[in-house]
């Protein structure tokens, strides 16, 4: 079972996805709390994914997403809003946040995204995406980004690629004939080469070093499952 917790300061909003996600047989929301009460729920209950609100009264959702990278063997976090043009995107990205939804997702679509995120996917609403991608990328230099990509070896640099694309372990050791085990020490090794802690954070410097689809076409593209 793949263990969730949502944390949101709307009940209608934590009920709603309660009860979309418990409809799938191999996942179950353990709890559905306030932002003040999240970070002690996490820590006591271990779930693997943190569904977490990017916006609350009670206690930003920033806060709560440091304080949950700093768990040991932290859960996924991937944050929640209903704002399409959200200004702390990129800061929740910087701050290791492995995917940003918004609340309007099509529910049927929200098991799926669960487990994309349990299996290393990238999971980026189709709406925001050029707006992530451009708020994190403001200011960066592209050169600076391929110098570091050089360090990586090809299959490496392959990977980084795939996680671009939004691919899963599993999804990238089918492309490449490779074991989850062996995609795994992959990703490991690139992002401590890279010095990012995510999977996000690679992608988008993986935008900024050039080595994916030009920027014409790139407007049509999404990261994401």
């Amino acid at each position: 079972m793949i263990r969730v917790v949502v944390v949101d300061d709307e009940a209608l909003i934590r009920t709603g996805f309660t009860y979309i996600l418990n409809t799938a047989d191999d996942i179950e929301v353990v709890a559905a709390v306030t932002g003040g009460q999240a970070v002690h729920t996490v820590r006591e209950l271990r779930p693997e994914v943190v569904l977490l609100d990017i916006r609350m009264p009670d206690v930003d959702g920033l806060t709560v997403l440091a304080e949950l990278r700093r768990i040991p063997d932290p859960p996924v976090v991937a944050m929640l809003t209903t704002f399409n043009m959200d200004e702390y995107v990129a800061t929740a990205l910087h701050s290791g946040a492995a995917g940003f939804l918004l609340k309007d997702t099509d529910p049927e679509q929200l098991p799926h995204l669960v487990r994309a995120l349990t299996d290393g996917g990238i999971v980026l609403s189709s709406k925001v995406t050029r707006t992530v991608v451009d708020g994190y990328l403001a200011g960066g230099r592209r050169d600076a980004a391929a110098r570091i990509v050089e360090q990586l070896t090809e299959r490496e640099r392959r990977v980084l690629v795939l996680i671009a694309e939004g691919l899963s372990n599993t999804d990238i050791g089918s492309r490449m004939h490779l074991s989850t085990g062996t995609v795994k020490d992959h990703v490991s090794a690139l992002l401590a080469k890279l010095e990012v802690s995510t999977r996000v954070q690679a992608a988008l410097l993986a935008e900024r070093a050039g080595l994916l689809c030009p920027p014409q076409e790139q407007e049509q593209r999404e990261y994401g499952v």
